[in-house]
Parts: C-alpha cells; sequence; structure tokens
C-alpha cells in the first residue's frame, strides 16, 4: 500500500565519537506539506537532512523519502529530492543562467531544453535581470535564491531546504518565503530547517522542535501556541536593572522569569485576566520602579521554544551559520 507520507523517519540515531547528533528522532510529512524543523545551533537539524538526503548513514533506525529507503535504495531517493544547503553548490566564476543550465544537463536534459529550464528558473526566483553576471558579483540573498532554483532544476517531489533564509534582510527574506509557498502550491513536499520561529509560523503546516538530538514537541504552530497554557508578560524597565523586579512580579507570574542580557527586558508565563497589565504597572510604580512599557499577550512560538527548552530561540544569531555537527 503506498504510504501517505513523503518524508517518513522512524528512530534515526547518530554519533559522531561521544556526540549525540541525533537521539532517536521520528518524523512524518504528507504529501504536499512543509515540515518546519525549528531548533537552535547544535540540536540536529542539518544531521537529519544529510541522513534523509543519502549523504550520512544513521547508526540506528530507519527513514523512506519519496517511497524509497535512503539506505538500500539511496540512488532512487537522489532522482526525487532537491537540496537547497548553507553551502551553495554554485560555480563563482560562471553566470547564474549558466550555472542552472549547467544544472540542467547534469540532470540528464538535452541542451536545449536545459536553456529553456534555466530561463523558467530564473524567472521564478525573480534572477532575470541578473541572469548573465558572474555568481561572484552576487548577493547573499540572490545567491540563496539561485542556489534554490539550482535543487528544482528536475522538478523533484521532495525538497529540503537548510536554513534558506539566515542572514537575509526581512525583504529578500519575504521573498524567499513567497518562493517556498509557491512550490508548496505546485504539490512539493519540503522539509525546511530554521532558527527563525517566525519563519516556521508563516510557512509550515506542521512543526517538529529539535533541542539536543531529541524532537521535544510536534503540530501545528496554533496547537503548539495553545498547548502553553498561558499568556505572556512582557516588561520593559526605563533605566538599569532594579534588583527587586522579579520579586514584585512574583505574586503575578506561573513560571520562570527570564530576563535580557541588559537586565531592562524581562519575560514571563501569566493566567491573563482582566487589567493584569494596569495592577502590574501599579505594583511596579509603587515600589519606584520605572518602565517604558508592560504587555500581556498571547503566546507566540518563541514563548512555546522558551516554555519547552527553558531558554529563548537563537533568532538573534541566526546570522551565524552552524558547524558541521548539528
Amino acid at each position: 500500500m503506498t504510504s501517505l507520507y513523503m518524508i517518513e523517519a522512524s528512530g534515526l540515531t547518530k554519533r559522531y565519537g561521544k556526540t549525540i547528533a541525533l537521539a532517536g528522532i521520528d518524523l512524518q510529512v504528507p504529501a504536499g506539506s512543509i515540515l518546519g524543523f525549528l531548533g537552535p545551533n547544535g540540536a540536529g537539524k542539518t544531521t537529519a537532512i544529510r541522513i534523509l538526503a543519502t549523504i550520512a548513514l544513521p547508526d540506528k533506525g530507519s527513514a523512506r523519502v519519496a517511497g524509497f529507503d535512503v539506505m538500500s535504495q539511496a540512488a532512487e531517493v537522489r532522482r526525487n529530492i532537491g537540496v537547497a544547503a548553507q553551502d551553495a553548490t554554485l560555480d563563482n566564476n560562471l553566470t547564474g543562467r549558466q550555472n542552472l543550465v549547467m544544472f540542467s544537463v547534469l540532470n540528464g536534459f538535452h541542451q536545449s531544453i536545459a536553456t529553456r529550464r534555466a530561463k523558467e528558473l530564473l524567472e521564478q526566483v525573480e534572477l532575470s535581470d541578473s541572469a548573465d553576471r558572474l555568481v561572484k558579483t552576487y548577493s547573499g540573498g540572490m545567491r540563496r535564491r539561485l542556489d534554490l532554483a539550482a535543487a528544482i532544476v528536475a522538478s523533484p517531489p521532495v525538497l529540503f531546504l537548510d536554513e534558506p533564509t539566515t542572514g537575509l534582510d526581512p525583504t529578500v527574506r519575504q521573498r524567499m518565503w513567497n518562493i517556498i509557498k509557491g512550490l508548496i502550491a505546485d504539490g512539493v513536499t519540503i522539509l525546511l530547517t530554521t532558527q527563525y520561529l517566525e519563519e516556521a509560523d508563516a510557512l509550515a503546516d506542521q512543526i517538529a522542535v529539535i533541542d539536543h538530538g531529541k524532537i521535544i514537541a510536534q503540530g501545528t504552530p496554533a496547537k503548539l501556541k495553545a498547548a502553553t497554557g498561558s499568556a505572556v508578560l512582557e516588561v520593559t524597565l526605563s533605566e538599569q536593572p532594579h534588583n527587586g523586579v522579579e520579586k514584585i512580579l512574583n505574586p503575578f507570574v506561573e513560571g520562570p522569569i527570564n530576563t535580557s542580557q541588559d537586565g531592562r527586558r524581562l519575560r514571563a508565563p501569566v493566567r491573563s485576566s482582566a487589567g493584569l497589565a494596569t495592577t502590574i504597572v501599579r505594583a511596579l510604580d509603587s515600589a519606584g520602579v520605572m518602565v517604558d512599557d508592560v504587555e500581556v499577550h498571547q503566546p507566540s512560538l518563541d514563548d512555546v521554544f522558551f516554555s519547552l527548552t527553558g531558554h529563548p530561540s537563537t533568532n538573534s544569531n541566526a546570522s551565524q551559520t552552524e558547524g558541521d555537527l548539528r
């Protein structure tokens, strides 16, 4: 019987020396959907993609992609996938068009068809105006879009995107999101690794949160937010840290208080109630604590991540690439 899932993994385990990169993860991605694989540097995201793309072998467990076993049918898997990794495989000394023609020919297209396919892809990723420039003159965002185009030259039914927007400015990131949404509309199945919580929220049908090689939560963005159960209090102090702030807030919060590095911003789960923000402002004012802002809001994926892992997401560091072991 044909599986409903285009990507399946069961008990995937991988060690590098004494380091456990994956500790028995399970994944199921239905056809035509996108799974957001969310986690910080070193969580195991790229290791999982390397195994699913037949670049690395698991120590234990099994996986199937597009209906084929990643270990015993690796060649068939590779014929059905595209991979856009953080380290682009582009030739800097060729133009964008020449790169895509080359990839098309390598995928078995006749030269004339390869030329036409390159033109189509350049239009799809909005690079037609830069098609005949050398890739070494491209910006980071242009290179990421061209790398994505190279990954879909053969119109694969399954696509692995490893942090495709890391380091890009918001405008270019939105362009990439639009391209990815177009691929989903065309029926492509995507596994997207990201550190950007807003990216997972905007694109993913399902999210798997991984930390230290283990999947600690799975579900739709809405389901994960609902699972936190609490609203979130955010307090921004006007001045340098005030030693008594946490003691003042303790009667109102329902969990640990997370403080920013500069000590001016505090965040904690609370049970939302009418007038709560006003009550907290009055309590802080009575203690002589000056604030710029007090806000109570419904949980975001950032709050979900904090509640699951005990530490904030690494969005602020997302421009840094991960090492070879993830």
